[in-house]
């Protein structure tokens, strides 16, 4: 899989352009502020309908503008297809398939796959649960896209369902009001773990396959270091379900979501107490291990940076391991690693079909890769600075015309 041309519309620096990109290895170097970080911003959003840096659409917006607008043109297995989207300040965002429009954004997903490897990745060892859970419902997602769908009911469900949990729980809690009506609860409880059992099963069949690749991803890294390995941490499901050996089974999703009715149906009276809802896949975390030590707390920094980029990589070797390769986007990383992780990370993007790196200076990228560069500028006055690709002469090069 590869991405044969970027363009751009009103996203962050970007004002317009037109980028054709080719197979191998591509570099845009730039200084900080100049924009290259948010060219592989970009593609990481048609891939996962997020931002690695940002976690609202508003920031991605350029300054001024009411809209924004990312277009790529990705090639799998010789087929072409063009994928569209358009970010709207204040109303809902539209989507394109080669120039048709979707009902739901979320339909261009599987189209384009990535795995982006940034600074920020430190979170995943060191940052709180939300951030691995993103990991693995991303990586879920990439994998079986119609999850997107099952997340989205799921989070729906969650929402209404905290609502009800909060106002029973002021209404059984005043001397005053009226007794809290429970009778739409047992409705809730079943659309929960019902959407909840789906994204679990889902979830532990993703840790069950990404372990080997993880504990030898991490070894290549470190092979000093202690092993690494994962495993799905949850309070409401039995010990045989997270196991990382156990190999998923045709019936998961029907045994998940008998757990989850039952667990609710315990847990009411507590949930009505603190009004949150305490059962769910919202309240599981990634465990991180080194050794019988959790990463978290224990891994020192070096240690840390190798288990992010061993996640990371082993996340790529996951997905190709069906077959196609998912486009390597590299962002200012090379930089923030030693000798020894830099070649383990150099060896992997070697063999990619696309690999697209961001770097302050060409001496940040190793030479064997063989990168071919692209310089990165901006050009205007304070906030009204747009970043473009420049030639040699550093003069911007022309954004050719927007199709459509």
């Amino acid at each position: 899989m590869h991405v044969r041309a970027l363009s751009l519309r009103d996203f962050r620096s970007w004002e317009q352009t037109e980028l054709e990109l080719t197979t191998g290895r591509t570099v845009f170097l730039g200084s900080n502020g100049n924009g290259k970080t948010n060219l592989v911003e970009a593609l990481g959003y048609l891939a996962t309908l997020g931002s690695h840096r940002v976690s609202t659409d508003a920031p991605l917006i350029r300054l001024g503008a009411q809209r924004s607008r990312i277009g790529a043109t990705v090639v799998n297995s010789g087929r072409e297809l063009r994928i569209d989207i358009e970010l709207n300040q204040g109303s809902a965002n539209r989507a394109q398939i080669n120039r048709s429009p979707v009902r739901r954004p979320r339909e261009i997903l599987g189209i384009l796959q990535t795995v982006l490897f940034a600074p920020e990745d430190l979170a995943l060892v060191r940052g709180d649960p939300s951030e691995r859970r993103r990991f693995l419902d991303e990586l879920c997602t990439a994998r079986l896209p119609r999850l997107a769908g099952v997340r989205s009911d799921y989070d729906r469900v969650l929402r209404q369902r905290s609502a009800l949990l909060k106002t029973a729980g002021r209404q059984s809690r005043s001397r005053s009001g009226t007794p809290a009506d429970l009778s739409t609860l047992d409705v809730w409880d079943g659309h929960l773990a019902a959407h909840g059992a789906e994204l679990l099963a889902q979830r532990l069949r993703l840790v069950h396959e990404l372990h080997p690749y993880l504990e030898q991803s991490y070894r290549s890294i470190a092979p000093e270091s202690r092993t690494a390995s994962i495993r799905y941490r949850s309070a409401y499901l039995p010990p045989e379900f997270l196991d990382t050996g156990r190999a998923p089974e045709p019936d998961d999703t029907a045994a998940l979501e008998s757990i989850m009715v039952r667990e609710l149906t315990a847990a009411r009276g507590k949930e009505l107490e603190r009004g949150v809802c305490l059962v769910g896949p919202h309240r599981d975390d990634l465990e991180l291990v080194l050794g019988s030590a959790p990463a978290k707390g224990f891994a020192s920094h070096g240690e840390s940076w190798s288990f992010a980029l061993a996640l990371r990589l082993a996340a790529f070797e996951l997905l190709r391991s069906v077959g196609t390769d998912p486009v390597l986007l590299l962002d200012d990383v090379f930089a923030e690693l030693d000798r020894r992780r830099r070649a383990a990370l150099a060896a992997v993007a070697a063999t990619a079909e696309q690999v697209l790196i961001t770097a302050a200076v060409p001496e940040d990228v190793p030479p064997e890769l063989e990168a071919t560069p692209l310089r990165v500028e901006t050009a205007g006055e304070a906030d009204e600075r747009t970043s473009h690709i420049v030639d040699q002469a550093g003069l911007p090069l022309a954004a050719a015309p927007e199709d459509g």
